[in-house]
C-alpha cells in the first residue's frame, strides 16, 4: 500500500508498519488478526468491484483503532469533534468506536483522504448513501473469514461479490435479528442504512428463518 498522506516530510508519512505498531500496543492480538483479515477482504472486494484497492486496504487496517477505548473517552472525543450523539450512543458508547476510529486515523496518523475516513466511520452502522468503498469495508468487517464458515455467511460472501448494496441490507438484517433476539438496543442509523440499501439494490428480499450474530 502507498501512504495516503501527502507531505514533504518523508519521516512523517503514515505507513503500514507505523499503524501496525500502534495497533499492537492498543488492541489484543485476536482483534489485530481480525483487523488484518478485514484489510485483506476489503482489498479483495475492492479489486473485484473495480474500486481503489489501496484505499480499501487502508480503511480496513484503520477501522478498529478506537475499538478498545473506554466509554468515557469515546463520548468525550465524539463530543469534542461535534459528532451527532444519540440516546443509544449515550447508553452504549461502544457504538461510537467507528466514528472515533476515523478521528484517530486523522489525528494520530495524519490520514486526510475523506473517502478512507468515511469508510472507517461507516464500518459498523453504515450510512445511508454511503459510497461503494464504505460498503466494502462494512461488509469485510462482518464477513471476513474469522466470522465463521456457516452456510449463511458463505451465501452472504457470494452476495457481496455480486451486489454490494444487497449484501449491505442482508448483513443489516442479520445483525438486527441478533440484536432483537438478545434484547439489545438498536441504533437508528443501522435501520436507515438497511432501508437505503434495500431501496437501491436491485434484488428483492428473500425470507429466512435463520438468526444472525451481531458484529463484535
Amino acid at each position: 500500500m502507498t501512504p495516503l498522506v501527502t507531505t514533504d516530510a518523508k519521516d512523517s508519512l503514515c505507513d503500514r508498519q507505523q499503524v501496525l505498531a500502534w495497533l499492537t500496543e492498543n488492541v489484543p492480538a485476536p482483534r489485530l488478526q481480525h483487523i488484518l483479515r478485514v484489510e485483506t477482504m476489503a482489498a479483495e472486494l475492492a479489486l473485484h468491484h473495480g474500486l481503489d484497492v489501496d484505499r480499501a486496504a487502508w480503511a480496513g487496517l484503520l477501522h478498529d483503532l478506537a475499538k478498545y477505548f473506554p466509554p468515557e473517552r469515546l463520548l468525550s472525543m465524539a463530543r469534542e469533534a461535534g459528532l451527532p450523539i444519540t440516546e443509544v450512543d449515550e447508553a452504549d458508547p461502544h457504538l461510537l468506536h467507528a466514528d472515533v476510529s476515523a478521528l484517530v486515523a486523522r489525528q494520530q496518523f495524519g490520514i486526510t483522504d475523506e473517502q478512507v475516513l468515511a469508510a472507517v466511520a461507516n464500518h459498523t452502522l453504515g450510512q445511508p448513501g454511503m459510497d461503494a468503498l464504505s460498503c466494502v469495508v462494512f461488509l469485510a468487517d462482518s464477513l471476513e473469514p474469522g466470522r465463521g464458515q456457516t452456510v449463511e455467511l458463505e451465501e452472504l460472501r457470494k452476495v457481496a461479490h455480486q451486489n454490494l448494496q444487497e449484501a449491505v441490507w442482508r448483513v443489516c438484517d442479520r445483525t438486527l435479528l441478533w440484536l432483537v433476539d438478545q434484547h439489545r438496543l438498536i441504533h437508528p442509523r443501522m435501520i436507515l442504512t438497511r432501508n437505503w440499501a434495500m431501496q437501491v439494490a436491485p434484488a428483492k428480499p428473500k425470507k429466512t428463518a435463520k438468526k444472525g450474530t451481531a458484529k463484535v
